[in-house]
């Protein structure tokens, strides 16, 4: 019998006639478009496409799938174009076989940007159509069972590949299965060593235990049917990487990781699961804190089954899982149980929501993510396998990554809530934003209208979405402010020759954009306003696409509101209040940084007179600026106190303060207070002259 002939022989158990008909057309006008062609064993190269239709084919898969995986190749390794494929078997099937081939006609700067783009590509066809990733899946279990004959470095690379994306993806379309042999194979190419090491002691291992699980294995299967339970019982070996993750995490040998088996439970329907699980918890005592309940709080790919770790004899730890035949069905087959079980079963609809959902926040994340490879540290973040399940004040489950904070919820919720988070309600009580969420948690988002993103969040949050979402934010608020502040500059540089930009033409912008590689006037603008390009220079290059010679004149200063942004930014070292004679400095990448005359941080760096400019401040100026000062006092019991109180009483924050380690009889306190302007500054200054203890008191300046 022909592989071609065993191939449409399975199919005849799900497939009309007339649908394996346009299957085997597929099949010979791949085997027609890949002739002399070889793969790396040396077999002829339509082998690898008929054995991938093969492995969806196990899955039900529909025919415009299986055509479309009998043809994913040809677009990519031969002269095939995508319409002739839609003329020939439709536009759905090109579609298909248009998401899984790879972006090989564009020049890429490096395998990694390549990878990324390619990844970018098919996971938004996924997107549009989840059987996309299916028949990529199947393409990447077939290479990874067919992996030896590749030379070792690729081999290698693919293995990686696998295990950070392929495997996980599979984990969270809920095909179980595949997942495990996905990892299977990865680990045996990628540490072929300890594989063989591992594989080895485990065979050992199991020739020791033999008897105690045969013994665990009759004991479950006499006492389920006496507490009237129906119930199908196996024993299974846990996986081989399963077994090395577990040493490597817990940094245990061997010896130490005692749960290499496990059992599995299949019973008819939900109160028996929840009965068997009584019944084994009578037969052997359960281990504290080991018990899941996986069914009452799915999995995010939809799992579903009671977990528990039991003492069995000789104090050999037993772990075993509780589920139906329906659970069942979903565990293996996850996402493709839609195709092999057509059925209006809930948790089947369930696992479908889930999955779309999960897919559309790849687009959300896709559409703020910068290039391809931020996109795809996103995606490799999003795929944990850990979760975390808390929930909302209205009693609804969210589930996120093992390590998520409050942030990573708020971003769950919804966008906005997250762009407008201020504080967080964990089971009731105020936390902070990077608080870490555990399983069971109450949560609870406090939002402000006017707040925004912090860039300190990156630091902590978990999810792609979240990442994705503040680093877009921050980005256009950065972009946006920068373009105001180059537009101020250039008009001020403009003023010093005698015109403003109003008076300059569309012709002089033209050539100037043209000179300068500049797509628009607003990038020019964010480019001034990073100090990217200086706006004297930009200046001159617009007056001279007019041939108009000005004579300079004297430009006004940049006036200062304090409510720039992150476009202008004030100087730590002598931190600037409304009041203060103040000079702008132009950073490279930042945008202007305000400092004091004075500021001998400035004065070093004044060589370079074109990046300094003329700023003052704004008549009202509504916001509160951060100011240094430091007290010298009596070193007595309660004196901090009393300061603190007095710099209160002039309607200041304390943002910061620290002490000098000093025992003598006086010592020093530096506090980084909260003021509207110098006068204010000046106010509390006064107020902590009348306090006895104060000895002297400073502004902190360099």
């Amino acid at each position: 019998m022909t592989a071609l002939a065993e191939f449409t022989g399975s199919l005849a158990s799900y497939l009309k006639p007339p649908d394996i008909g346009r299957i085997e057309e597929a099949y010979h006008f791949s085997g027609k478009a890949h002739k002399g062609q070889f793969r790396d064993s040396g077999e002829p190269y339509i082998s690898h496409p008929l054995a991938v239709a093969g492995i969806l084919a196990d899955w039900h898969l529909d025919p415009q799938a299986l055509m479309a995986a009998l043809l994913h190749d040809v677009m990519e390794d031969t002269e095939v174009s995508k319409d002739e494929i839609s003329q020939r078997f439709g536009k759905p099937v090109a579609e298909l076989v248009d998401g899984v081939s790879k972006l090989d006609k564009i020049e890429f700067q490096s395998q990694e940007v390549a990878q990324a783009e390619n990844f970018r590509k098919m996971l938004l066809a996924m997107a549009r159509d989840v059987r996309v990733i299916l028949i990529k899946l199947a393409d990447r279990l077939h290479n990874m069972r067919t992996l030896g004959a590749v030379p070792p470095p690729k081999r290698r690379r693919v293995a990686r590949e696998t295990l950070e994306i392929y495997a996980p993806i599979a984990n969270r379309l809920g095909l179980n299965n595949l997942y495990q042999e996905l990892q299977e194979l990865a680990f045996s190419h990628l540490y072929p060593l300890r594989y063989r090491v591992l594989a080895k002691a485990t065979k050992a291992a199991r020739g020791n235990r033999r008897q105690v699980l045969g013994k665990i294995l009759e004991e479950i299967k006499q006492r389920l049917p006496e507490a009237g339970i129906e119930a199908q019982v196996t024993g299974r070996e846990k996986h081989i990487y399963s077994i090395y993750k577990k040493m490597r995490e817990k940094n245990l040998s061997f010896s130490q990781v005692l749960d290499i088996y496990g059992f599995r439970v299949v019973v008819k329907d939900r109160p028996s699961c929840y009965l068997a699980l009584g019944a084994l918890h009578g037969l052997y005592k359960p281990v504290p804190g080991k018990f899941k309940d996986y069914i009452a709080i799915p999995k995010m790919n939809g799992y579903q089954a009671l977990h528990t770790t039991l003492f069995g004899p000789f104090g050999t730890p037993v772990e075993i899982q509780i589920r139906t035949r329906d659970m069942h069905r979903v565990a293996e087959a996850g996402v493709a149980s839609h195709w092999l079980y057509k059925t209006s079963d809930a948790s089947l609809n369930e696992l479908q929501h889930k999955t779309h959902s999960w897919l559309q926040s790849l687009l959300d994340i896709q559409s703020e993510s910068g290039d391809a490879a931020e996109f795809l540290e996103h995606i490799k973040v999003d795929l944990f396998p850990d979760e975390v399940y808390v929930f909302t004040p209205k009693g609804k489950i969210m589930a996120l990554p093992r390590g998520a904070t409050a942030v990573d919820f708020a971003y769950a919720v919804h966008t906005h809530i997250g762009n407008r988070c201020v504080a967080t309600k964990i089971n009731y009580e105020l936390v902070p934003l990077r608080t870490e969420l555990k399983n069971g948690d109450r949560v609870e988002v406090i939002t402000a209208p006017h707040a925004n993103p912090n860039p300190a969040w990156l630091n902590f949050v978990k999810t792609g979405k979240a990442r994705s979402h503040i680093r877009h934010f921050l980005k256009t608020m950065h972009y946006e402010e920068s373009t105001e502040l180059g537009e101020k500059l250039l008009n001020q540089a403009l003023r010093a020759l005698n015109t403003d930009l109003t008076e300059v033409g569309a012709e002089q912008w033209e050539k100037l954009l043209r000179d300068a590689g500049a797509k628009s006037r607003q990038e020019v603008f964010a480019d001034i306003g990073l100090g990217k390009r200086l706006a004297a220079v930009v200046a001159r290059k617009l007056l001279a696409a007019s041939d108009q010679t000005q004579p300079e004149a004297k430009s006004g200063p940049i006036v200062i509101r304090g409510t720039e942004g992150m476009a202008v930014q004030f100087a730590k070292c002598c931190r600037p209040i409304p009041g203060d004679a103040i000079i702008g400095f132009i950073k490279k990448g930042q945008g202007m940084v305000v400092h004091t005359h004075d500021c001998p941080t400035a004065a070093r760096s004044r060589v370079d007179r074109d990046k300094w400019l003329d700023v003052e401040w704004a008549p009202e100026v509504a916001r509160m600026f951060d100011v240094s000062i430091r007290v010298t006092v009596v070193n007595q019991r309660g004196v901090l106190a009393k300061v603190a109180a007095a710099i209160a009483e002039h309607g200041s924050n304390i943002d910061n303060v620290s002490m000098d380690e000093d025992h003598s009889a006086y010592t020093g306190m530096q506090f980084t207070l909260q003021v509207t302007d110098r006068l204010h500054l000046a106010r509390i200054m006064r107020g902590l002259r009348h306090i006895p203890e104060v000895i002297r008191i400073a502004r902190m300046r360099g």
